[in-house]
């Protein structure tokens, strides 16, 4: 296993555009680092440059304490896996799994060990004669894995590999990749766009924006404390809800009624015009199912219910309200850039599913004051971010991290020396 440090690194193309732009960050040893953002971020570019794949422009990309920009991708001992699987369809699983210790002339006992190792992880076994095209989508991305595996590489490279899979294989497919992550702590880099994957699977996740860094924390760091509008607006489903605020005083005018702040927001605003107040859907709640001793933390307020969503275990109420032209512009800009839909003049709010409001009509709605964040809409920056909150949740991930990685080490030696 080996850290991968990047300094300042830059993919230039032939016509100037910078697909990723001075972008540092360190990945430490057994770290799961998600790399996420739009289509055209450069995340994909720069995972093509850890392994080798596309020339560094500038800057130095360090694995394992070695400066690496001038070796070969097979020089520099890191295992890929992805998105299209890439097997062999002539050679059975075994074969496949088997293919990068052909190359390096493993002798086949150690090939058979190596192999029937992986298969265990993978729950590959009665799978190792068959060819490619006889297996799911979710083996073939197994046997992928395998592959990966086998080569006891510094570290995993995983570029969008479930993104040709259905949904619920998905799902299956994530779990397995995180356990295999934990079980062998090995340094893993996985680019994704789906912001799921990115929060369910990664130690800390790298938000990448037109090829700059916007954020680098732990999921929760990154869902509770986010740093600007575009970090906010990528992480989480449904989106964060974006209401025009005017500040008066220790409060801020909204579509929905006056939202109180503390003393420490109320002064990060004071003295601005027009600002951006983001709402997570789930500081909302239907106001006859909020418990009286609660309802003094938030506040009431009454609004027409568009549209209802009731999928079972939850449920949605669409809000519209109005906006200053300005404000629905900068959503709509907003939205093609994160490539969602469309940050419309609707608040998206979520409700228990025994709420009995129904669409077409006004209700009464509680709202969680102390959690909503303002931003510039100029600027983008997230004015009440609480740094110091923020880097407490990023520790006790990376704590846990560390304490996975000691007991991932300790099971793979223990393994090893069972082997020998």
């Amino acid at each position: 296993m080996a850290s991968i440090e990047m300094r300042n690194i830059v993919k230039q193309y032939g016509d100037g555009f910078p697909a990723v732009n001075d972008v540092s960050l360190d990945i430490a040893d057994g770290e799961f680092m998600i790399l996420v953002g739009p289509s055209g971020c450069g995340k994909s570019t720069l995972l093509r440059m850890i392994v080798g794949l596309e020339d560094i422009s500038s800057g130095d990309m360090v694995i394992g304490g070695k400066r690496v920009n001038d070796l070969a991708p097979r020089e520099r001992n890191l295992s890929m896996v992805f998105q299209n699987y890439a097997l062999y369809p002539h050679l059975t699983v075994f074969e496949n799994i088997a293919f990068p210790l052909r190359l390096s002339k493993t002798d086949d006992a150690e090939v058979r060990r190596r192999v029937t190792e992986a298969a265990d992880v993978l729950e590959l076994h009665e799978h190792l004669e068959r060819k490619p095209a006889n297996l799911s989508g979710g083996q073939r991305q197994r046997v992928a894995m395998g592959r990966a595996i086998v080569r006891h590489a510094e570290a995993f490279l995983f570029d969008e590999p479930l993104s040709n899979l259905d949904a619920k294989l998905r799902g299956q497919m994530r779990t397995e990749i995180s356990r295999l992550q934990r079980r062998l702590g090995i340094t893993t880099v996985y680019v994704t766009h789906d912001q799921t994957e990115a929060m369910t699977l990664g130690d800390r996740v790298c938000v990448l924006r037109k090829g700059k860094i916007q954020q680098v924390a732990s999921p929760r760091e990154l869902y509770e404390q986010p740093v600007n509008l575009f970090v906010a607006g990528f992480i989480g489903s449904p989106p964060m809800n974006f209401l025009p605020a005017r500040p008066e005083g220790n409060r801020l005018t909204t579509p929905f009624g006056p939202v109180e702040l503390d003393q420490k927001r109320a002064a990060a605003v004071a003295g601005r015009d027009l600002l951006l107040v983001g709402i997570r859907p789930e500081y909302f709640e239907d106001a006859s199912l909020v418990d009286e001793a609660k309802r003094p933390l938030g506040t009431l307020f009454r609004a027409r219910v568009d549209v209802t969503e009731w999928l079972g275990d939850q449920q949605y109420a669409y809000i519209p309200y109005e906006a200053p032209a300005e404000i629905t512009s900068q959503l709509r800009d907003l939205s093609r850039e994160l490539d969602s839909e469309e940050l419309r003049t609707q608040a998206i709010v979520s409700i228990d599913s025994t709420s009995r409001i129904r669409e077409g009509r006004e209700a009464e709605f509680w709202l969680d004051t102390r959690k909503v964040h303002v931003f510039d809409p100029t600027t983008g920056e997230n004015l009440t971010r609480d740094a110091e909150a923020g880097a407490r949740l990023t520790q006790m991930a990376e704590e846990d991290r560390a304490e996975q990685v000691q007991e991932a080490q300790a099971g793979m030696q223990g393994r090893h020396a069972g082997a020998a």
